[in-house]
C-alpha cells in the first residue's frame, strides 16, 4: 500500500471510530433522559404506560390517603387546569409534603392511568416551587413570584 493509501486508511479508521463512539454517547444519552410532564400532558395521551418521567404539579387538597401503618401513599396532582393525575407511592415521603404544595415525582404510568412514583421530592421551603412546576402555571396564567422559585435540593 503506498503512503497516501495508508493515510488515508488512517483517516478513515479514525473517523469510523469517532462516529461509532458518538453514535454510542447518544443512545446512552437517550435511555437516560427524563421527561417532564404536567399533568394536562399526561391526561392529553402524551406519556405511553411503562414510559419513565417526570411529573410536575400541586398535591390537591383533600387527596392525600394512607393506611395507618402502611408506607403507600395515594394523592392527586394536580395543574390547575382541571388535569389530574392520581399518584402511588410506598415509601417515605419528604417532611416537606404537604398538600397544596408543588412537587415533583419519578416514575411512569400504569394501564390504568396511575402514576407510580419510584421517587417523590418536596419543596425545600416555603417559597420553592420546581422551575418546570414554575414555568407550567405562569403557561396556564397563574403567576409565581419571582422569588418563588429555586433550586432541588436533591436532584
Amino acid at each position: 500500500m503506498t503512503p497516501r493509501g495508508q493515510r488515508l486508511a488512517g483517516v478513515a479508521a479514525v473517523l469510523a471510530g469517532v462516529a461509532i463512539a458518538a453514535v454510542l454517547v447518544l443512545q446512552a444519552l437517550q435511555e437516560n433522559i427524563t421527561y417532564f410532564f404536567s399533568p394536562e400532558s399526561v391526561a392529553a395521551g402524551e406519556v405511553q404506560p411503562g414510559q419513565p418521567f417526570r411529573l410536575g404539579g400541586l398535591v390537591k387538597d383533600g387527596s392525600f390517603t394512607r393506611a395507618p401503618g402502611s408506607l403507600e401513599a395515594l394523592f392527586v396532582v394536580t395543574d390547575n387546569t382541571g388535569s389530574e393525575v392520581t399518584v402511588s407511592y410506598t415509601g417515605v415521603l419528604p417532611d416537606l409534603f404537604k398538600e397544596g404544595q408543588g412537587m415533583v415525582a419519578n416514575g411512569q404510568l400504569n394501564q390504568a392511568g396511575i402514576f407510580l412514583a419510584d421517587e417523590v421530592l418536596a419543596k425545600h421551603d416555603e417559597n420553592y416551587m420546581s422551575p418546570e412546576v414554575a414555568k407550567m402555571l405562569e403557561e396556564q396564567g397563574h403567576p409565581v413570584k419571582p422569588n418563588q422559585t429555586t433550586s432541588l435540593v436533591q436532584e
